[in-house]
């Protein structure tokens, strides 16, 4: 049944501002062809969409014919205004922008922690109002809010949740009378982030994946064909409260201590590294412990580049000698020659940087267990071997062994994945710190985080099978490539379904930066439902 001219101008009216969102200005010329409509068509929906406020004429094409340039059309970005808010329990960041999602002006306002819920709420209240008048715009259009907690999915407001602040649960009331006529929406702060990280991060070309955050606390966002997965309670991800080994108790229903936030928040993050030596910062929030985490990583860095100085090959097979700065220890191309395929094997062909040399005969280097390994031919792939195909994931963990001096190991059949921080007997010996101090310490206690965020994300590809798993929060962002090849590795021991691990490509501002594209979409989705009926500008 062919749809109504009404339909059919609503369908074309959407598709050529769907382009202009996506590809910026454009002539009616360009949208013909991008839309396939006849050149009437489009000449009518342009006068339309300019007649409702939503397009106007932004410039002037620059392509050099005779005759007058062509108008380029836009989105008319100041049609309506949005706000975005990351609420935090320490604080709240905002932003103010226009319709295409260009940031027009911000603000944070710090919450202590013995701050009543009215005086909370009206200071976030204010730094709203605030960053609305620095923007210029006189109100409001839709509001997008990033929080921690539950969201209920038949109100769509936060549950009452124990160790949250009360004012949090106040702030989205508080706002909507503040603001008449806005749409104020509030969403759970990891599945924010997952959409974030999937439209403009980490996970642009994935359909499937989950989202670990690792920040001040822990959770997890599911992504299935496209679809973000709440939950029957809209908690689908709680992960903080997951019964893990290695914690002294279990976690209740009020409480995630003892459940995978006790290893893997911030606080966690923060006491392993005293564990282990290294300098502690001044807070143990999110952005706290991913420096701790952020300047490990450095520190490994910088010694894998200086262990690898001068370092002569170790016999005529081996192809992963490397000299001083032909590579950074995130490229998937360290060890091997130029042009050279590289992936990952289960059991190791040479030394990575900063690796104490093995010993070799007849240049085959010894692999775990005193067996000998063959080297492949020149130009022949390497292949990974193990639990399951060969992924990018493979390579990663390369790097992550590559960066912290370790060799890559065999999945060995059987065996159980060490204890939370007990000793392996495969501890990393680097060439920049034969005492096994210093930069030592970097490498264990990056080793003893990725044992603890993969328990973990096993649990998570056990049960769901992402294919896909982003580090995200401050702390994934801060580990990297490092921190993702380690966790990769470990994975691949303890699982036998593949999984990419990939770093966050957005960090802690994933939240605000989800909380902006939502309100966009909504406000589009309102605007542009129907353009003969959008009100006036205001």
């Amino acid at each position: 049944m062919p749809a109504s001219p009404s339909t059919a101008r609503a369908i074309n009216d959407r598709s050529a501002l769907g382009l202009l969102q996506d590809r910026g200005p454009l002539t009616a010329g360009q949208l013909k062809q991008l839309t396939g409509l006849s050149r009437p068509t489009v000449a009518d929906l342009v006068e339309r969409l300019g007649a409702a406020g939503l397009i106007t004429v932004v410039g002037e094409s620059g392509a050099a014919r005779r005759g007058p340039n062509a108008r380029l059309y836009g989105i008319a970005a100041d049609r309506a205004h949005l706000a975005a808010l990351d609420v935090r329990t320490e604080g709240v960041a905002v932003l103010v922008a226009d319709l295409v999602g260009r940031v027009l002006a911000e603000a944070s306002v710090p919450i202590e922690g013995d701050t009543g819920t009215g005086p909370a709420v009206q200071r976030v209240v204010a730094a709203v109002a605030g960053a609305v008048g620095r923007a210029g715009a006189e109100r409001l259009h839709t509001v997008g809010i990033g929080a921690p907690g539950l969201i209920d999915p038949a109100t769509g407001d936060l549950r009452d949740s124990a160790g949250l602040p009360a004012w949090h649960r106040s702030l989205s009331a508080a706002l909507q009378e503040r603001l008449p006529g806005a749409r104020v929406t509030v969403e759970n702060e990891t599945n924010l982030a997952a959409l974030a990280e999937q439209r403009e991060g980490a996970a642009r070309d994935r359909d499937t994946f989950v989202l670990l955050w690792l920040g001040h606390g822990t959770g997890a966002a599911v992504v299935l064909d496209g679809t973000l997965r709440r939950g029957a309670s809209g908690g689908t991800g709680e992960i903080g409260f997951l019964p893990v080994p290695g914690t002294p108790t279990l976690p209740s229903a009020t409480d995630c201590s003892g459940g995978f936030h006790t290893l893997a928040g911030a606080a966690a993050v923060v006491s392993l590294g005293a564990e282990h030596g290294l300098p502690t910062p001044a807070t143990t929030d999110g952005p706290g412990a991913a420096g701790l985490v952020r300047e490990a990583v450095e520190r490994v860095r910088a010694a894998g580049r200086s262990a690898g100085a001068g370092r002569a090959e170790h016999g005529p097979g081996n192809r992963s000698a490397v000299a001083a700065g032909e590579h950074e220890p995130g490229d998937r191309s360290a060890g091997a020659a130029a042009g050279e395929p590289v992936a990952t094997r289960g059991a190791g062909t040479g030394h990575p940087v900063g690796r104490k040399p093995r010993p070799v005969a007849e240049g085959r280097p010894v692999v775990g267990g005193g067996a000998w390994e063959e080297i492949p031919a020149a130009g022949e792939p390497v292949v990974a071997r193990g639990a399951g195909a060969e992924t990018e994931a493979d390579a990663g963990a390369a790097v992550g062994r590559e960066a912290l001096g370790g060799g890559p190991q065999e999945a060995l059949g059987g065996e159980e994945p060490p204890a939370v921080g007990e000793p392996t007997g495969r501890e990393p010996v680097t060439a920049a710190d034969p005492a096994g101090t210093a930069v030592g310490a970097d490498e264990r206690f990056l080793s003893a985080l990725a044992d603890r965020i993969a328990i973990g994300a096993a649990s998570v590809v056990a049960v769901l099978d992402p294919g896909c798993v982003v580090l995200g929060g401050e702390i994934g962002h801060a580990g990297g490539d490092v921190l993702a090849g380690l966790v990769a590795q470990r994975l691949r021991r303890m699982s036998p379904l593949p999984t990419e691990v990939r770093a966050g490509a957005l960090g802690g501002s994933a939240v605000l930066r989800g909380a902006l594209l939502t309100a966009r979409d909504r406000a589009q989705d309102t605007l542009w439902s129907d353009p003969s009926r959008s009100p006036v500008p205001s």
